[in-house]
């Protein structure tokens, strides 16, 4: 039996660090139709979310509003009333419950009687904290939401919130996925989960132990995608270096990430492929080698760093130190001097002194690097640099946060002035922007060209010429190809 009533999906995420991948991805406020129920999701910039979250961002969600279309829901426009509020969380920082309420206030505002369901990695972390917020009537846990659709056959309102979630240490499915509503580029995801334990990071906490996809899998989906017309496939993860746990239970590698690109390069499918984000430590040098050589991965990595200094580094345990770094920088510029690297930094640290920060400045200053994502630190709870008595103060935080983004201008800067006067093959969108037309290149630099029916979804080999007032680059279109498009469907297995 179809569904009677309208449902509203509130994506409530911040793109921060993979914001370059994405300055025109849209906001999923696109319509899907179906019989009699309207689902709507949208773009919500304020819980924030400092890790690699392109698969909670851009595939997750999908996930769930494919589910609920077979059940009879249909997508709208958020601007139009709905009965049911499902909100996708990101991971817990001391603003996550105000922001949390106030989404919730005002949802109740417009709709009173409005059902509110709340999923995400806050709904993981803290059931009890948002079963309190008055109005919602369900939250659900890491593995429960993937059953979201059981939870929503009756819609009345809940006299007190339901909670249905596992404990975070039971082995979790794998969901693959694969996104939709850009016609140039595909997100598709790999790999969940981390068994890292950052002392900053909630991630392992709220998304459970590292579990991926199989190349088998992979492979399948690369081709459904390419059927489309889709010509990028950016690869994600939470922590996609450690792609090969098929089953967490095990904490086994049955294979490699150096294997699943090898497979990946082999296919016959029309895409050229791009990493999304990947740890220094799980980025070898085999790999790197492989993809200076290939024919299909494009020369541009983004490599976490998250500080410059050894004695933070070691503070916020992660698995590398300096020396790691530069030795996997030099490798690739050594391979590739074409290519672009883009890195995470975090500023503000518990028990970063100003020696600690220049240190860190002077790194990244000389560091062979294109681009920087820098973020100020968060308190999050349950995390051991939550416990750190020597706490920084905000607004030397933030001074500090806009140092280094003055820093990261020059470096694209000084990178796309390099490649001025080379050729370059670049994917045109769609979107017709004050009569321009946007695109990267495989090295990821961002082209803007006059716009031109033919030259939407066009593979084009340009010429960079100079840099833009606004940063991007103009060029001189030498050819161009369109390519076919088909309607890209949800996937899930």
């Amino acid at each position: 039996m179809k569904n009677t009533h309208i449902i509203s999906y509130l994506q409530n995420i911040i793109t921060t660090q993979y914001e370059f991948l994405l300055p025109s991805f849209p906001c999923f406020r696109a319509t899907i139709k179906s019989n009699v129920t309207f689902v709507t999701w949208i773009e919500h910039p304020h819980l924030p979310c400092t890790h690699w979250a392109a698969s909670s961002i851009f595939l997750n969600p999908l996930l769930l509003p494919k589910k609920l279309v077979e059940e009879g829901f249909t997508k709208v426009a958020f601007k139009e009333p709905a009965d049911v509020y499902i909100i996708n969380t990101c991971s817990v920082t001391q603003e996550a419950d105000k922001e949390c309420r106030y989404i919730v206030r005002t949802i109740l505002n417009r709709a009173p009687a409005a059902f509110i369901t709340i999923i995400g990695c806050y709904a993981q972390l803290k059931p009890e904290e948002i079963s309190k917020i008055e109005g919602v009537d369900i939250v659900l846990g890491a593995s429960e939401k993937f059953n979201i659709a059981k939870y929503l056959h009756n819609l009345d309102k809940k006299a007190n919130t339901e909670i249905h979630s596992c404990e975070i240490e039971q082995p979790l499915a794998f969901h693959s996925a694969y996104s939709s509503g850009d016609r140039t580029r595909s997100f598709l995801k790999l790999q969940d989960g981390c068994d890292y334990n950052c002392s900053y990071c909630t991630i392992p906490l709220a998304r459970g132990k590292s579990r991926s996809d199989t190349i088998e899998n992979a492979i399948k989906n690369v081709a459904k995608i390419a059927a489309t017309g889709v010509k990028e496939i950016v690869l994600t993860g939470v922590n996609l270096g450690d792609f090969g746990i098929s089953n967490p239970a095990s904490d086994e590698h049955i294979e490699s990430f150096y294997e699943l690109v090898q497979a990946l390069e082999s296919t016959d499918a029309d895409v050229r492929f791009r990493i999304s984000s990947i740890e220094p430590n799980l980025l070898k040098n085999e790999t790197i080698e492989f993809i200076a050589q290939s024919k299909k991965f494009v020369p541009h990595f983004h490599i976490p760093l998250q500080s410059g200094s050894d004695d933070i580094l070691k503070k916020m345990r992660r698995r590398y130190l300096r020396d790691l770094y530069v030795g996997r920088v030099t490798k690739i510029k050594s391979l590739m001097p074409h290519c672009c690297i883009g890195a995470d930094v975090i500023v503000g640290f518990p028990g970063e002194t100003d020696e600690h920060f220049n240190e860190t400045y002077k790194f990244l200053n000389e560091l062979d690097i294109s681009y920087l994502h820098v973020f100020t630190y968060s308190e999050r709870s349950n995390t051991l640099a939550a416990e750190n008595s020597e706490v920084i103060p905000i607004e030397v935080r933030r001074k500090r946060n806009r140092m280094l983004q003055i820093l990261s201008e020059k470096k694209l800067r000084h990178f796309y002035q390099k490649q001025m006067g080379t050729e370059q093959t670049v994917l045109l969108e769609a979107v017709n922007k004050d009569g321009f037309l946007y695109g990267y290149t495989n090295n990821y630099v961002r082209v803007k060209t006059e716009y031109s029916p033919e030259l939407v979804h066009s593979a084009a080999k340009v010429l960079l010429k100079n840099i833009n007032t606004d940063g991007t680059v103009a060029v001189d279109i030498i050819s161009s190809e369109q390519f076919q498009q088909q309607e890209l469907n949800y996937a899930t297995n």
